[in-house]
């Protein structure tokens, strides 16, 4: 393995060459990485299974299927993308015309995250690449098997001066921190992306932050109860809530608390999650196993499924009568644990939750127009959905991303390509007019004359 350094020499120097800059030769990059995927998908299957027991049904549906989704998206649009805008010209600099070109920003790192470790880990990519930039990706090595694989079928289908996947722990992610980038692109938790964008700032390089937060699920008596609790739970329970916008915690309105208590439990054990079942999947190791154990007040679980720590089979946990002051509502759940929080006044339920962290995403379950426009309105959050949880991320034209302590900037396609761009502004200006009007000797006239066309 090369040093560091010398990659991104590599990088800099094939980046400056323009060909990247060629939208064919994006095209055609991006049609071998989805050829690629599509080749390598039993391989990609079967290391997500050894690294936390993912089936192949849950590892197409979320993790394969979005990044074709991006991929065609980006191949069929990126020539428009990439296109200069003409934009208008104000008065004061006629004559002449006015350009927006994008232009790619150069070498690019990513850092991935291990709960999704091939979509966290390629959705940027694909962004990066569809840009004109070159990328070294370094996804996340909790999940081995899978950071194998995604070496081994990136390094040895694309040139290392174009895209390299670079495997390692902490001192890798730090030695290449410590290089300098054109951008980073880092997908994690906020205590990690606060020594991302520290790194990032001795060399003012920009970035990109896709974190976490507590993510609030507001319920209202007058939802659809059935259709509501479906919802939750599969949101919930997906990838066993180890899911960055994953509902985090219920605001009930009391009305409807007991039954909705009811209905959710009702659910979960008609779900029957289990590995065998494919509809399951392992803690990603031990050490969260131990974190999730010290969030569940033995004294508040209203529903608890059968534990097997042996197989780091953490069970779906309903935790009723939960508080704000609670250990578990200190901090991003991250896991299979919902607590349960009801209110009477929407007013104090939406003031609670503004005192937290903003968060990466927010769901709310009402037929009332008012509620649903209220909380939209009045809370900051990266984005969300109105009687649904999570899927407003399989909408490639809906901008991803956090704010605040959830995260910085955003992407998912144009979003993602104007992520990974600059948009370099040009004026066009003709020379077969010049006033006088900017240049000395300066007149009250001139000035007058300004002042009008200012006001225009």
């Amino acid at each position: 393995m090369k040093d560091f350094q010398t990659l991104i020499n590599e990088q800099k120097s094939f980046f400056n060459t323009n060909a990247t800059k060629e939208t064919r030769y994006r095209i055609n990059q991006l049609k071998k990485l989805r050829n690629v995927l599509k080749t390598h998908e039993n391989e990609l299957n079967e290391a997500i299974y050894a690294d936390f027991k993912k089936s192949t049904f849950d590892t197409y549906t979320t993790e394969i299927a979005i990044l074709y989704l991006e991929i065609d998206e980006a191949i069929s649009r990126v020539l428009k993308w990439s296109k200069r805008k003409r934009v208008r010209t104000n008065l004061i600099n006629f004559p002449a015309k006015s350009y927006s070109y994008p232009e790619p920003l150069g070498t690019t790192l990513i850092i991935g995250a291990w709960n999704y470790p091939i979509q966290l880990s390629i959705g940027p990519v694909i962004a990066s690449l569809a840009a004109g930039n070159t990328v070294v990706l370094k996804p996340s090595e909790i999940p081995s098997k899978t950071s194998q694989i995604l070496a081994e079928i990136i390094n040895s289908n694309f040139k290392d001066y174009y895209f390299h996947v670079v495997e390692g722990g902490v001192e890798e992610t730090t030695q290449l921190l410590e290089q300098k980038w054109d951008k980073i692109f880092f997908t994690g938790s906020t205590q990690v992306g606060r020594i991302i964008y520290q790194a990032a700032a001795k060399h003012l390089t920009p970035v990109t932050l896709e974190l976490g937060g507590k993510s609030p699920v507001f319920v209202t008596k007058n939802c659809n109860l059935e259709v509501t609790v479906n919802r939750i739970v599969w949101g919930k329970f997906l990838n066993a809530g180890q899911t960055c916008i994953a509902p985090d915690y219920i605001l009930v309105e009391a009305g409807i608390k007991d039954a909705f208590l009811t209905a959710l439990k009702k659910r979960i054990e008609k779900m029957e999650y289990a590995f065998e079942n494919d509809n399951y999947v392992q803690i990603i190791n031990s050490k969260n196993v131990d974190r999730l154990k010290k969030l569940v007040d033995s004294d508040k679980i209203f529903y608890q499924g059968e534990w097997n720590e042996d197989n780091r089979y953490f069970p779906p946990v309903i935790l009723n009568d939960v508080t704000f002051q609670d250990p578990v509502m200190e901090e991003e759940i991250f896991g299979p644990i919902l607590p349960v929080l009801e209110y009477e006044n929407l007013t104090e339920a939406i003031r609670a939750v503004k005192k937290l962290p903003k968060p990466l995403s927010c769901y709310v379950f009402t037929k009332s127009k008012s509620v649903k426009t209220r909380i939209i309105d009045e809370l900051s959050f990266g984005g969300g959905a109105v009687n649904d949880t999570v899927m407003h991320i399989a909408n490639n034209r809906l901008p991803f991303g956090g704010v605040g302590a959830s995260g910085i900037g955003s992407y998912h396609g144009k979003a993602g390509f104007d992520t990974f761009t600059h948009f370099k502004s040009i004026l066009n200006k003709g020379t077969w007019f010049d006033p006088s009007l900017k240049y000395p000797p300066y007149t009250s006239t001139k000035l007058k004359i300004i002042r009008k066309v200012f006001k225009l």
